[in-house]
């Protein structure tokens, strides 16, 4: 069994003579819930898309779900899931449409589909809507739908970008009590997210800034280091150094 789920050493990633990724390290552990957090043009997106197996480094090495992430990369997306911020279900389709479709995607075995479907969907309290178009669906139960679709096939990871963003609180909370019974089953949860006070709800938490990590520890050890009350002002004092905008 390996330690890490996600294990970087010296990640960089150029494009010319920008770098957008400079000289990153650090290691997820199974099960934790990490939040990778950073301003516009930190270079968060860039980092997230090697870890996904969407990019190449320029150099450096890590891992992900025990796989090489310059060498590996398919192996890579076959032992993930990953949550967009934008909505990533298909809303011409039905709600027993989508699942399917991913779940297919994701190489679960054709018997297990239907009753883990049907399970799903008694779980969600979405029986009543198997047959709706995900188009016709509030914007937290599709986010709720999307979450679940993502780690339908147990993947080692999930990678969450901003994936509460436009619900209202309750749908929120709601949604961070499903990312604590996905950790519970020891599914590591990678989130990137803009809302402070939901960096509190993680293990531990990075703070990325012009393409480096300035910052990396537990919400608490956090703000006592920097002698603050939350998250947003321990992320305040270190955004605003930044220099640089997407």
């Amino acid at each position: 069994m390996m330690e890490y789920a996600i294990d970087v050493n010296n990640l960089t990633k150029k494009f010319g003579n920008f770098t957008a990724v400079d000289n990153i390290s650090f290691n997820v552990k199974r099960g934790e819930i990490f939040g990778f957090l950073g301003a516009n043009g930190a270079g968060k997106t860039t980092a997230m898309r090697i870890l996904c197996g969407l990019s190449f480094p320029t150099s450096g090495k890590g891992t992900v779900a025990g796989y090489d992430i310059a060498t590996q990369s398919e192996n890579i997306k076959k032992s993930i899931g990953y949550m967009s911020q934008k909505f990533s279900l298909y809303d011409d389709l039905k709600v027993w449409e989508n699942i399917r479709l991913f779940a297919g995607i994701y190489g679960v075995p054709e018997k297990e589909i239907e009753p883990r479907t049907e399970e799903l969907l008694k779980t969600l309290d979405f029986t009543s809507e198997r047959n709706s178009l995900v188009s016709k669906l509030p914007l937290g139960w599709k986010q709720k739908l999307a979450f679940s679709v993502a780690i339908f096939h147990n993947p080692c990871i999930v990678f969450l970008d901003e994936p509460t963003g436009g619900v209202d609180p309750e749908t929120r909370r709601q949604f961070w009590e499903m990312i604590y019974e996905a950790s519970d089953r020891g599914i590591t949860v990678f989130v990137t997210t803009h809302y402070m006070d939901e960096a509190e709800y993680c293990d531990r938490v990075s703070i990325m800034v012009d393409g480096k990590i300035e910052a990396l520890d537990t919400p608490l050890n956090l703000k006592n280091k920097f002698r603050v009350n939350s998250m947003e002002e321990v992320f305040y004092l270190l955004a605003r150094k930044a220099t640089r905008n997407e």
